[in-house]
């Protein structure tokens, strides 16, 4: 991740009831992106298409709380331009996050938290081999744990 992709990022605008997923461009945004495990996904153009994070950044904090999280797993959250979603390019995109993240943590199952209203994401989830685990609550919000099992893959 870099600054420029990163307050790229920061101000895509996705439509409802997708607007939950917007955010705000400030400085400690930014940071985040930065400091922690956030990666950019880039075309042959090297233009931003989407990014990724792994570990705690994928983590929803009081699922963490709740004990939600304490299975040795690696957590990933995605998110696709805006313009580039509903289309049928999410299976292309996550295949080859889902790649790079086995690449470099071999052993390890991938775990994801959706928003249980996001039933497109959650098909694309289980077309890659992603399965259901149990639901939470936080802040009003539904979420679903799901794992894709690796078996050192």
């Amino acid at each position: 991740m870099t600054e420029k992709y990163a307050v790229d990022a920061l101000c895509w605008k996705y439509e409802k009831p997708y607007d939950f997923y917007n955010n705000v461009l400030s400085g400690s945004a930014i940071m985040e992106l930065l400091t922690y495990r956030y990666f950019a996904v880039v075309n042959e153009k090297n233009q931003l298409v989407g990014y990724f994070c792994i570990g705690k950044s994928a983590q929803i904090p009081s699922g963490d709380q709740k004990g939600i999280y304490s299975e040795d797993c690696i957590d990933v959250g995605i998110a696709m331009k805006p313009e580039l979603t509903g289309k049928g390019n999410g299976y292309l995109f996550f295949s080859h996050i889902l790649k790079y993240i086995m690449k470099l943590e071999k052993e390890k199952d991938i775990r994801l938290t959706v928003a249980t209203f996001n039933q497109r994401a959650i098909q694309l989830y289980k077309k890659l081999g992603f399965v259901k685990l149990r639901k939470f609550k936080s802040d009003h919000i539904e979420y679903l744990l799901m794992k894709k099992e690796v078996n050192g893959e």
